[in-house]
């Protein structure tokens, strides 16, 4: 198993690099690399590396894996076009399969995997999902009754009682979906008048969750927009599942155990069901087209799906089975209960990223 991490700068440099070996061929590097089962990863490595391990001990494929977030591997990938080395996509987020569906990148899939999900199945079948998150509201369980606190994500910006006292992570993918999702279900003029209505209690940004979760336990802020894994992350131990960058990893040097506050008053409020503050966020993994390797790369998400590499996941990060069957830790929401909270979206109503991006940058967000 070998790791890659894409940068902007290194992107490129990699890119031209793999394209020489390509060219010259020989070389114990070269003959390695076009053996390996090449995994673009847009997952976090103490989640993937975890699962690419005991998919080599299962199997006899070797995988190399590139990381990198969304934006940088949907930028590489289309660089590359028909000469990528991707094998299979494993994306943080729905709107970046979408994307590369888009830009036709993705190979069609047999109905064995893309109907294997119990939830979230999409009905182009080039990709299928792995894992889901929610998106809460996170509050300090010290400082919030959460009788005041309303149904709809909607009417926050009405609580003029938490003026700067709200976490949210206005660059964060996460986030953007959850936007994108916003715009989807309450069209746009709503969803910029609710950014500028929520920039009005002057909340605090933070570059990702965890930072803010901790800020949540500490009392700097009362109310946080995130994903509930960093909750439990916070209180039960976990990793992170999202690439964020090698600067996050590096920075992130505590361990688990240092890290961890089981009785750190943090909780998560849920909204009414079906409302968009309880977003489902599916990651998802495809088959990339040009890939020579279909039948490995096939095999490797079939892995994913398996029960032992769902369990992994939800042991690993705190992220919920896509699969039935599969229990998660007794400390997460059941399954079905945490999928009816859901608003019930359209994979193709969350591929409209650089609207919201534009939407936001008009906003002063990003």
């Amino acid at each position: 198993m070998r790791s890659l991490r894409f940068s902007p700068p290194l992107a490129l440099v990699l890119m031209a690099a793999t394209l020489l070996l390509s060219a010259c061929g020989g070389g114990e590097s070269s003959g390695a690399s076009s053996e390996a089962l090449t995994v673009y990863s847009g997952r976090s490595q103490p989640l993937v590396d975890g699962l690419v391990e005991r998919f080599e001990e299962q199997s006899d494929v070797d995988v190399e894996t590139r990381y990198g977030t969304d934006a940088q591997l949907l930028s590489v990938m289309q660089e590359e076009g028909s000469q990528s080395p991707a094998d299979l996509y494993w994306a943080n987020t729905t709107g970046a399969l979408a994307q590369a569906q888009q830009a036709n990148l993705l190979a069609q899939m047999p109905d064995s995997l893309t109907q294997q999900t119990a939830a979230f199945q999409p009905q182009s079948g080039r990709w299928s999902p792995v894992t889901t998150r929610f998106r809460t509201l996170a509050y300090n369980s010290e400082a919030v009754d959460t009788t005041a606190l309303p149904s709809s994500v909607m009417e926050l910006p009405q609580l003029s009682q938490f003026e700067g006292r709200i976490g949210w992570t206005p660059t964060y993918s996460s986030f953007q979906d959850f936007v994108t999702a916003m715009r989807a279900t309450h069209g746009e003029d709503s969803t910029r008048a609710w950014l500028d209505q929520m920039q009005q209690l002057n909340p605090k940004s933070y570059s990702s969750n965890t930072p803010m979760i901790r800020a949540l336990a500490d009392g700097e802020i009362d109310l946080a927009l995130t994903n509930h894994y960093y909750v439990l992350r916070l209180k039960h131990g976990g990793g992170e599942g999202e690439y964020e960058g090698e600067e996050h990893e590096e920075e992130s040097g505590e361990s688990e155990e240092e890290s961890t506050r089981p009785d750190a008053p943090v909780e998560m409020y849920r909204f009414a069901d079906g409302n968009v503050g309880n977003l489902a966020l599916v990651t998802g993994a495809s088959v990339m087209r040009q890939s020579r390797q279909k039948q490995q790369a096939q095999q490797f998400l079939q892995f994913l799906l398996s029960p032992q590499a769902q369990q992994f996941a939800a042991q690993q990060v705190n992220e919920y089975p896509v699969v039935e069957g599969v229990q998660v830790p007794p400390y997460m929401m059941p399954v079905e209960r945490a999928l009816s909270l859901s608003p019930d979206l359209r994979f193709r109503e969350l591929q409209d990223l650089d609207a919201t991006t534009q939407l936001m940058q008009e906003a002063g967000l990003m």
